[in-house]
């Protein structure tokens, strides 16, 4: 394992070698060819997030508390299924009772026939805990068409320089960006630094050496770990803002990149969003996706929670678009519930999954009115510009909102 983990004199002397023979370009890796090469730098597939039922092909363990959960596509439901590398699904199931949905980061590059996605099971969590210990292929589970922003937006990868930031499960979208990019052009680079607890802790330990043996000279990968001392000091303990700042400076100087992918906690994703921004890294150029919030206990609901309409009560009059539809609701002002909580009282379609403004999914664009956002950790800032809101953030602050989530 520790051959697996290389110190970062040993990465960088591996950096300057050269990739020599090339193993046989993998079927995946053919197929994320051919979809980047039409796909890379321009807007991500956008299809109606809608649920689908998929049969399990494969769970493979990939720590103690971690699986890679592969669903089998069947072909008339492939075009639904299109995606790009770094995107992501929402899971449903439905468990003693309860409707769950998670939203889990495809690991794979784009390939015909299958999609996967990594789970690893969270203290108290129910639908990971399901995952880790029920789930086994044969299964059907719920899975949503592929969304999400969290790809490349460059169109041309050559002499391109990409760097992702991950930790503990914060690698599943990496490791389908650094795979895809990698295989797009020759001449691409990608640098990671990974951190974790432990050995143990390490997702995709293999898969992420094996790419390294088949990009020696463009792959740069750099282990962390917090509670385990490596040869290094530098990939030993948690990383703060002066060791973030000391990578930065020795490992990957920020003149050198060309666009950041950051995914995991909130407070890494942070830390290195204001670092980078400070080190005087366009925003624009930053790209970073949340597992969680750091708000535990959030509860995920599947239906809008009922509200009643009191007569010459103040309301607000929300209209939505979905699917060429249009609907109406009103909204009392006392009840201050946000857009998807009234939606979902008229259409229990209307898309969703975290709830709690990271995912992305209840994105649609505010066509009139005003809105308060929450929180905000999906939408990016051109997006924003452009009138996109979260709707299970949004809060009506005038009379009549106009919103519409087909465009």
């Amino acid at each position: 394992m520790e051959d697996a983990m290389q110190d970062a004199a040993s990465a960088a002397a591996a950096a300057a070698d050269a990739d020599g023979a090339q193993a046989p370009v993998a079927d995946a890796e053919r197929v994320a060819d051919t979809f980047l090469a039409g796909a890379v730098g321009g807007p991500a597939p956008r299809h109606r997030a809608r649920f689908h039922t998929l049969t399990v092909a494969e769970v493979r363990p990939l720590t103690d508390d971690a699986v890679e959960v592969t669903f089998q596509v069947p072909g008339d439901l492939q075009p639904e299924y299109e995606y790009l590398a770094g995107q992501h699904v929402a899971l449903r199931l439905h468990l003693d009772g309860d409707e769950l949905r998670r939203s889990y980061s495809l690991c794979r590059p784009p390939s015909a026939g299958s999609l996967s996605v990594a789970i690893k099971r969270d203290l108290g969590g129910r639908f990971s805990t399901w995952a880790q210990t029920e789930l086994h292929a044969g299964d059907a589970l719920d899975v949503m068409s592929p969304q999400g922003t969290f790809t490349t937006r460059l169109a041309d990868l050559d002499g391109r320089h990409l760097v992702g930031i991950a930790a503990g499960s914060g690698i599943t979208p990496l490791m389908a960006l650094a795979t895809a990019a990698l295989a797009r052009s020759e001449t691409s680079r990608f640098t990671l630094i990974y951190t974790n607890r432990s050995r143990s802790d390490v997702m995709f330990l293999d898969d992420l050496a094996d790419l390294k043996d088949r990009y020696p000279s463009r792959l740069a990968l750099y282990h962390v770990l917090s509670r385990e001392q490596r040869t290094a000091p530098l990939l030993s303990g948690r990383i703060d803002e002066q060791k973030l700042r000391t990578m930065l400076d020795v490992l990957v100087p920020p003149a050198t990149v060309d666009e950041w992918f950051l995914c995991g906690p909130f407070e890494l994703v942070q830390l290195c969003r204001d670092t980078l921004t400070d080190l005087g890294v366009d925003r624009r150029h930053i790209r970073h996706e949340l597992f969680t919030t750091g708000e535990p206990g959030q509860v995920v609901p599947h239906a809008g929670r009922p509200v009643v309409v009191k007569a010459d009560e103040p309301v607000c009059h929300i209209s939505f678009t979905l699917e060429g539809q249009s609907a109406t609701v009103d909204s009392p002002r006392s009840a201050h519930e946000t857009i998807l909580n009234a939606a979902l009282r008229v259409r229990s379609d209307v898309p969703f999954a975290c709830a709690g403004g990271v995912c992305g999914t209840c994105r649609a664009r505010l066509i009139d009115g005003d809105v308060r956002m929450t929180e905000n950790y999906a939408l990016e800032p051109d997006e924003l510009e452009r009138g996109y809101i979260l709707t299970c953030q949004s809060h009506p602050t005038t009379d009549a909102v106009v919103v519409d989530y087909d465009v």
